[in-house]
C-alpha cells in the first residue's frame, strides 16, 4: 500500500462511517415523512448540510430573500425564508464581530434610534394589552406573527447594515434585491398545476386558490404584476430614465415597455400607480425635464391617452380594472369591481375613526383572542355601505388589522407614539438617502438616487389613503430599500469639506538695523 493514499483512505472511511448510519436513519424515517419529528429531523439535518453555504453567502441569500416568496414549511407557521434569513444572516454577523475587533457594524444613528424607540412601543403595549402570543406555538392568543414580522423587520435593518457591500459586488446585489420577486411568478401556477407538482407549492405559496382558475387577462394574477414591477425596479436602479431612453440600445425601451404590460395583468391600481409615480420622480431628479425629451414625454402622453380613450372598454379586464382610477368609458364589471373596493375601505375607516380616541396613547396591541378570532373567520368579509355603521370590533378586518390604511394600522395598534416613531424614522431615513444620492460616489448615483424615490413613494403610499397596509407587512420595505443604501455607500455620504492648505506662517518683515559708523579718533 502506497503510504501517500493513507490519509484519502481515512477520509473515505469516515465519510462511510458518517454516511451509511445517516442513510439508514433516513431510510427508515421515510416510512412516515410527514411526521413532525421527521421532518424536524430533515430540517436540522438540512441546516447542518447548507451551514458552509450559509457562513459563505449569507449576505447574499438575505438580499435575494428579501422580495422572494419562498417558504420553510419543515418550521412550524411555515414562515417565510426572509424571516429565517434575518436570524441566521444577523447571528453569523455578530459572531464574526465577537470572534473579530476588526469587524464592525455600520453605524448611522440617525435611522437608528427611531426605530429602537418604535421596538420599545412595540415591547411596552404588548406588555400593557395582553401579551405577545403565537398560536402555531400553542398560545391562547393570536398576533403573535405579527409582533414577530415587526421584531424582525427592526432585526432585518441591523443584519443588512452589519457589513458594507463591496463596491465590485454592487451590480450583483442589486439584482437580487429586486429578482427576487420571480418566485412569487410560481404560486399563480397553482390552479392549474398537476398532482404531481403540488409538494413544489409547499416552498412556493400559491398566491391564488384552486377555484379562481389562471386565466391571463381576466384572472388577477399578482405574480405577474410583481415580475413586472420588480424587472422594472432593476433597470431604473441600473440605468436610470436617461440610460434607457438616451443610451441608444432600443431592447431597453422594448424591455420596459414589457414590463409595464406585465405590470397590468395583476389588475392593481397601487402597482400602476407605483410605476408611474417612481417614473415621474427619476424623471425630474435627473433633470431630464430642462432637456427636449420633456417635450417628447408630453407629446407620447397626450397620443398615449387620445388612443387609450376609445379603446378602454375594449382592453382585457385586469388591464380595465388598472384604469379604473382614470375617468375612461370600462367594462362596467371591471369598473364595479374596483368601485366596490374602494367603498368597502371607506366604509371601515369610518366604523374606526370611533376607536381611536381611547386608543390614543394606549394602542389596543395586535393580539386578540381565540373567540375573537371565530368570529373573524366566520364573519362577512367586506363591508358594505349598508354596514358601514356597524361597531368596528365586529369587522373581521379590524381584528385582524388589516386596514388598507397605513396611519390607521399604526395609531390604533400602537397610539401616538407609534406614530411619532415612525414618522421619525421616515424623517431620518429620507435624510440618509438624500445625502447618499446627493454626495454618494459616481458609480452609486443612479441606484441612491432610484432607493431614495422609491422609499419616497412607499412612504406617500404608506401615509396617504392611496394605500398602506399592515406595518408589520410594510416595514421591510421601507427597511429594505432603506438598508440596501446604506451598505452599498457604506453609512451616510457627506459633502466633501474644501481641503485647507496649511502653510507656514509668515513673519513681519523687519528691515536690518544699520550699523553705526565707528569713527576713529
Amino acid at each position: 500500500m502506497n503510504n501517500n493514499n493513507v490519509p484519502a483512505i481515512l477520509r473515505s472511511l469516515i465519510i462511510y462511517a458518517v454516511c451509511v448510519p445517516l442513510a439508514v436513519f433516513v431510510g427508515c424515517s421515510l416510512a412516515n415523512p410527514m411526521d413532525l419529528g421527521t421532518l424536524g429531523f430533515y430540517g436540522v439535518l438540512g441546516v447542518v448540510i447548507a451551514s458552509p453555504i450559509f457562513l459563505k453567502w449569507h449576505k447574499e441569500l438575505l438580499v435575494f430573500s428579501w422580495s422572494a416568496s419562498l417558504s420553510v414549511c419543515v418550521l412550524p407557521g411555515h414562515p417565510n425564508f426572509w424571516l429565517v434569513m434575518v436570524v441566521v444572516s444577523l447571528g453569523i454577523s455578530i459572531l464574526e464581530r465577537i470572534m473579530s475587533s476588526d469587524m464592525r457594524f455600520i453605524r448611522v444613528p440617525e435611522t437608528t434610534w427611531p426605530l429602537l424607540v418604535f421596538l420599545a412601543v412595540i415591547v411596552f403595549t404588548a406588555e400593557l394589552t395582553g401579551g405577545i402570543g403565537v398560536r402555531a406555538m400553542g398560545s391562547a392568543v393570536y398576533g403573535g406573527k405579527k409582533y414577530a414580522y415587526l421584531f424582525i423587520s427592526i432585526a432585518s435593518y441591523f443584519a443588512l447594515t452589519a457589513r458594507p457591500i463591496p463596491r465590485e459586488k454592487m451590480p450583483l446585489y442589486v439584482a437580487l434585491f429586486f429578482l427576487g420577486q420571480l418566485t412569487t411568478l410560481v404560486g399563480n401556477f397553482y390552479p392549474i398545476a398537476p398532482s404531481w407538482m403540488l409538494p413544489l407549492f409547499y416552498v412556493f405559496p400559491p398566491t391564488i386558490s384552486q377555484d379562481e382558475g389562471f386565466e391571463i387577462g381576466v384572472t388577477r394574477l399578482q405574480g405577474f404584476t410583481n415580475v413586472g414591477l420588480g424587472l422594472y425596479f432593476l433597470m431604473m436602479a441600473r440605468y436610470g430614465v436617461r440610460g434607457i431612453f438616451l443610451s441608444g440600445k432600443p431592447w431597453r425601451i422594448l424591455f420596459l415597455m414589457i414590463t409595464l404590460g406585465l405590470t397590468f395583468i395583476g389588475g392593481f391600481r397601487s402597482a400602476l400607480l407605483e410605476y408611474t409615480a417612481v417614473f415621474i420622480m427619476m424623471f425630474f431628479w435627473e433633470g431630464l425635464h430642462r432637456t427636449p425629451m420633456m417635450l417628447v414625454l408630453i407629446l407620447l402622453a397626450a397620443l398615449g391617452g387620445t388612443a387609450l380613450v376609445p379603446l378602454a372598454n375594449k382592453l382585457p379586464y385586469t388591464f380595465q380594472r388598472a384604469l379604473a382610477f382614470l375617468p375612461l368609458d370600462l367594462d362596467a364589471q371591471a369598473k364595479q369591481s374596483a368601485d366596490a373596493s374602494t367603498e368597502w375601505r371607506l366604509a371601515m375607516w369610518t366604523a374606526l375613526l370611533p376607536e381611536i380616541p381611547p386608543h390614543l396613547l394606549l394602542g389596543k396591541g395586535l393580539a386578540f383572542s381565540a373567540d375573537e378570532y371565530d368570529e373573524m373567520m366566520t364573519g362577512n368579509l367586506m363591508l358594505t355601505k349598508e354596514t358601514a355603521e356597524m361597531d368596528a370590533s365586529q369587522n373581521p378586518l379590524a381584528l385582524a388589522g388589516d386596514y388598507h390604511n397605513g396611519m390607521l394600522s399604526l395609531i390604533l395598534p400602537f397610539g401616538i407614539w407609534g406614530v411619532l416613531a415612525i414618522l421619525w424614522f421616515f424623517w431620518a431615513g429620507l435624510w440618509v438617502l438624500y445625502h447618499n444620492a446627493k454626495f454618494g460616489p459616481p458609480e452609486l448615483q443612479t441606484v441612491n438616487a432610484f432607493l431614495m424615490m422609491l422609499f419616497l413613494w412607499e412612504v406617500l403610499n404608506y401615509v396617504s389613503c392611496l394605500g398602506g397596509m399592515q406595518i408589520a407587512s410594510e416595514l421591510p420595505n421601507f427597511v429594505g430599500s432603506l438598508g440596501l443604501s446604506i451598505a452599498l455607500n457604506n453609512g451616510v455620504c457627506r459633502p466633501e469639506q474644501p481641503v485647507q492648505e496649511t502653510r507656514p506662517p509668515v513673519l513681519a518683515f523687519r528691515p536690518l538695523a544699520r550699523p553705526r559708523p565707528v569713527y576713529l579718533r
